[in-house]
Parts: C-alpha cells; structure tokens; sequence
C-alpha cells in the first residue's frame, strides 16, 4: 500500500471519529444525576417537570433521571461520562474539579430570597436531649450526612475546631459517623442514633419553621419532621451555594439552550423550580470555577481530593 493510501485511510479514519465524536457530544438522551439522601420516589417525582420540559427547551428526544445512593454515586457518573447534568454541592464539584478538572463545568447556582448566594451547616439536636450549645456536645456522638457533602462534613470539620477551642473534631467528641444522606441523618438524630448531627439550611426566615429552604425545610413540608422537637446547637460560616454542572464536552449550543432554560425556569415555571430547588429562592445567578475555589482549597487541604 502506497503512503497515500495510507494517509487518506488515516485522514478518513479521522473523520469517522470526529463525527462519532461530535455526535456523542450532542446526545439525543440527556441524563441528569440526582444525589441520595432523600426518599427515591420524591426525588423522582420533584424532577417530573424537569423530565416533560427539558426536551423541547434543548432539543432532545429524551430526558432520564438517574438517582443514585449517595453523593459520589452522581460524582462518578459525571467523572465517567455517564451523566450530563447534575446539582451538586460545592464540595462535590471540588471533588470532581480536583480528580478531573476539566469533566464539568459550573455554570449556575441559586440566590436565597434576600439575595444571598450562600447558605449554612446547621447542627441540630433533639429539643429533650438538653443539647443547647456546642460545649454541651463535647464528649457525645456527632453524625455527619455524607463524606462528599460540603454542609453535612467538609465544611464543619473544617471550620468546628474554631469554636471547639482549637481542639480537633476527633477529640472534641467521643464519636463521628455518618447517616447516609441529610434525611437519613436528621431521622437517625430524631432516634436518638447521634447526639446530634450536621444539615443544612437556607439561614433566612425562622429555625422553628426549618427555615426558607435546605434539608429541614423540606422534612418539614413533607411532614418527617416537626421542627419544635429540635434545636439549633451550632451554625457554620455561609458556604457557597452549590453549582449546577454540565459536562464540559456537551455541544455549546445544547449548553447554551440548557442555560437559557434554566435562568427563565423561576419566571416560566415557579413550581417546577421550587420543586427541584426543595424550598423558597429567588432565582438563579451564573457562575464559575473561581465562586468555588474556597472549598476546592479546603477539599484539597482537608481530604486531598
């Protein structure tokens, strides 16, 4: 076979590959990862406005709701190609971010009802422990809602030994564990599993009503919970609202299209996006890698990746 044999195969063979390539990246089935720790069939259903716009908003056949067990369940998914988007916390992109930079991309988050774009870590207690501040848990058993999870363990191992006077979480309390997820955690708190444990919430509006919008709030509005049989024993610094990611090789103008269906969903669709959203917000805002680099740097330092 002649070199230009040769070079017009490999030309071709080049071809065929870019145009695999090209159409994998504009799929026809757009796949939406959804983190655990919250009833399967109400993640599933919060998501059902979700699954009958997207397709003519972006110009697919075809929307799939993938729930997984926990968080790194969805992080795997969007490290592996498998996943087109998700709504993460910060500390999960940070772990994608430091495994594989450039597998997403960050691009909206939520602002709070007064404007802010961040929320808190709240350690909670049951009211008739007698649980009331965090010097009141030394020596117990602290539960943390999952080891990706930015509100329910990055952020408060990392900023409680300020207000433990420098001790460390490992010494300060007896034991640590964690409670799959925030609804299983604040449930295993209520039943006396842990002293006490790590959610979150919006921060805004009242404690007694699970606030705004978080975790406590949406135990509250599906009835789990009634926040009266709890008290707040510890709040964190606010933490940077969580991203909603795409995958970064996904064609611009399909991202282009999810964006711009996004950005309008609180004006076009306040239900569907109070449902997805779990709470009361204002909006979304854009963002990018540098909202996040705070807890990318403590992700690194705390766990490495």
């Amino acid at each position: 076979m002649t070199f230009k044999k040769l070079l017009l195969g490999a030309v071709a063979l080049s071809a065929v590959a870019t145009a695999t390539a090209a159409q994998a990246d504009k799929p026809e089935v757009f796949r939406v990862g959804i983190i655990g720790g919250e009833n399967e069939a109400d993640r599933l259903r919060n998501y059902q406005c979700i699954i009958d716009q997207l397709p003519k908003a972006i110009g697919v056949k075809e929307v799939k709701l993938f729930p997984a067990a926990d968080y790194d369940g969805v992080i795997q998914g969007l490290l592996g190609g498998t996943l087109d988007y998700a709504e993460l916390g910060a500390s999960g992109y940070a772990k994608i971010y430091l495994t594989k930079e450039d597998a997403v991309e960050p691009i909206l988050t939520t602002e709070q009802t007064d404007g802010s774009t961040g929320y808190y870590s709240i350690m909670v207690a049951r009211k008739d422990s007698g649980i009331k501040t965090i010097a009141d848990m030394k020596g117990k058993k602290l539960g943390f809602a999952d080891p990706d999870s930015t509100s329910g363990y990055l952020i408060p191992v990392t900023s409680l030994p300020k207000d433990l006077s420098g001790a460390t979480v490992k010494d300060y309390f007896n034991e640590t564990g964690f409670g799959g997820g925030h609804e299983n955690l604040v449930l295993a708190v209520k039943d006396g599993k842990f002293d006490a444990g790590t959610t979150f919430g919006s921060g805004v509006g009242s404690f007694d009503e699970g606030y705004t919008s978080g975790n406590l709030r949406k135990m509250v509005d599906k009835g789990l919970i009634d926040m009266k049989d709890f008290t707040e024993v510890w709040k964190s610094p606010l933490i940077p609202n969580g991203p909603i990611v795409i995958r970064t090789a996904i064609d611009a103008d399909l991202k282009a299209k999810f964006k711009a269906y996004m950005l309008d969903l609180p004006k076009t669709d306040p239900e569907c996006f109070a449902s997805t959203m779990g709470g009361d917000f204002k909006s979304y805002i854009e963002v990018n890698k540098d909202f996040y680099q705070p807890v990318i740097d403590a992700r690194k330092s705390q766990i490495g990746q």
